[in-house]
């Protein structure tokens, strides 16, 4: 028989392994996005009605198409009540999600906690550059979404979206991180600059 100490020292590297192997897939993966702003009239109808309740009082309102290789979605950004939106459709005029930026100090302290723990300890001098909130649509209760985003509810639902650079060899690297309302990391993607095309009203 085999010492216990041999075992567990073996047991113990495939978990290691296992593990290493899934965060280098996480990180691994890229986002890259093209967006195209577009007049409000290239703006899915449907999706435009859904929001038309939500945009009174709201400036700098503007209208983008995004791409990436998996598909197509449209986004309105505007800011309201001192806050910068984004509301996201997919093709169909679907809701997607509502996020908006925020501040650490917005972020509930034992959540907030998890996030900078973690950020600190897989990260090389990060600084953080955005932090947003974001909530994801819901059994398809697409105005339920929208009111409770609209009202800055912190719901179990929702996640913290950030932005951050991190020191590597050739420099510091953006990434972004998604935790949810708790804190717990979800997923992180090696973030790409995005291309604008810029279509003026």
């Amino acid at each position: 028989m085999k010492p216990v100490a041999f075992d567990i020292m073996k047991y113990s590297k495939h978990i290691f392994l296992a593990f290493f192997s899934f965060c280098a897939t996480c990180f691994s993966q890229e986002k890259r996005e093209r967006e195209l702003r577009i007049k409000e009239d290239g703006f899915p109808k449907i999706a435009l009605e859904k929001l038309s309740p939500f945009l009174e009082d709201a400036k700098r309102i503007r209208f983008y198409k995004e791409f990436d290789k998996k598909k197509t979605s449209y986004e309105a950004k505007f800011k309201k009540d001192r806050l910068f939106f984004s509301v996201e459709f997919d093709s169909t005029g679907i809701l997607e999600d509502v996020e908006y930026t925020i501040e650490s100090v917005d972020i509930p302290e034992e959540s907030w906690k998890k996030i900078e723990t973690y950020i600190k300890e897989v990260f090389d001098r990060p600084r953080i550059k955005k932090i947003q909130q974001q909530y994801p649509i819901q059994n398809s209760m697409e105005q339920q979404t929208l009111k409770d985003a609209f009202q800055n509810l912190l719901m179990p639902y929702i996640n913290y979206e950030l932005i951050i650079a991190s020191k590597e060899r050739k420099g510091f690297r953006e990434y972004e991180l998604l935790f949810d309302a708790n804190g717990k990391f979800i997923r992180a993607r090696k973030s790409i600059p995005q291309k604008y095309d810029h279509v003026l009203y």
